[in-house]
């Protein structure tokens, strides 16, 4: 078994289109109330899906990069607001924390082998 994708609920398709694009990931659906995008390694994509109803997404989404201090730098050189730049968590893992133009958070981050292999892993 494997994880497709993830949808995430956006309230102007247009400006999260170009958000996500800004971010560096390949558009490859597009309509006027679906899009679809492919992740630059892994081939993973994830999807975004007009939503003009009253929601508080709760999910956050996690992008992972070995390259996440220079992601990070790119992205604010080009205007990017974040929350809070990279730091190291007690989980041993290195987050960005960001928001999409419709608030769901996002994360970018890098875990290394911690990712799948932290020292509490469960056997």
């Amino acid at each position: 078994m494997n994880l497709n994708q993830v949808t995430l609920p956006v309230r102007d398709m247009k400006q999260a289109v170009d958000f996500y694009r800004l971010l560096g990931f390949t558009h490859i659906v597009d309509t006027a109330h679906y899009a679809r995008f492919e992740c630059p390694d892994g081939g993973a994509t994830f999807s975004l899906s007009l939503d003009l109803s009253v929601y508080n997404n709760g999910a956050v989404i996690y992008f992972e990069s070995e390259r996440l201090d220079e992601w990070y730098l790119e992205l604010v050189d080009k205007g990017v607001t974040f929350e809070q730049g990279p730091v190291d968590q007690s989980y041993l893992w290195r987050e960005a924390v960001l928001y999409d133009p419709s608030g769901n958070k996002i994360k970018l981050y890098w875990a290394g082998e911690n990712r799948l292999n932290p020292p509490w892993r469960v056997n």
